[in-house]
């Protein structure tokens, strides 16, 4: 039996909704195809599994990536660690109370399709595609920087993400600016730019705790 702990990622200010995201600690004696079995059946966007409280493998319903928001702001606010690696590299993190951030950089993110639509109605009616990864946003209000943005990623086996931090980072430094994207049913992601590429992503987390597989 594995113990998943689940948390959701981007929730909004009343720690509702969010991404769910599953977490296997003490995973060193887990194989990889055994992880990836674990990341289908709970079907999260991403599930992760730890070793050494600080290295972190990520999966998504149908493969491993290199980095994913997501599960990294999950992953630094539950192991409260300075630094975590993935396979992209170090993720510097911080935490305050229901908070957590991780520095990124967009190269790290899985390649989405990015379409800037007219207006938030407009992606709210964008119709689910069948392939490929995509991102669709407008602006809410641009001079305060609130998006409204949805993601599909259904060759990674996620239809509909409720809430992507890695788009978020990609389209942060496309922008060069800080954003606050609304996506999924209330999930909300803060991006801001540091300069020379660095990406400081983050949101709210909230603790659903332990489901066994």
């Amino acid at each position: 039996m594995t113990q998943v702990r689940v948390l959701r990622v981007f929730t909004d200010r009343a720690g509702e909704s969010g991404n769910p995201l599953g977490v296997v600690r003490d995973a060193a004696t887990i194989e990889r195809a055994r992880r990836q079995a674990i990341a289908t059946q709970l079907g999260y966007s991403e599930t992760v599994f730890v070793e050494r409280d600080s290295d972190v493998q990520i999966f998504t319903p149908t493969s491993e990536l290199p980095f994913a928001g997501h599960p990294m702001v999950g992953c630094a606010w539950l192991l409260r660690r300075p630094t975590l690696r993935v396979a992209a590299g170090e993720v510097k993190t911080r935490v305050r109370g229901k908070r957590a951030w991780v520095l990124a950089r967009a190269q790290w993110c899985p390649s989405f399709q990015r379409r800037q639509l007219a207006s938030p109605a407009d992606v709210d009616e964008f119709a689910v595609p069948a392939r490929g990864s995509v991102q669709v946003w407008a602006w809410q209000d641009e001079a305060r920087g609130r998006i409204r943005a949805r993601v599909f990623a259904p060759d990674m086996g996620v239809p509909e993400d409720p809430a992507t931090g890695s788009a978020a980072v990609a389209l942060c430094a496309a922008l060069d600016r800080a954003i606050t994207i609304e996506q999924g049913p209330r999930c909300e992601i803060e991006a801001r730019p540091l300069g020379d590429g660095v990406i400081e992503l983050g949101g709210r987390v909230a603790d659903d705790g332990l489901r066994d597989m």
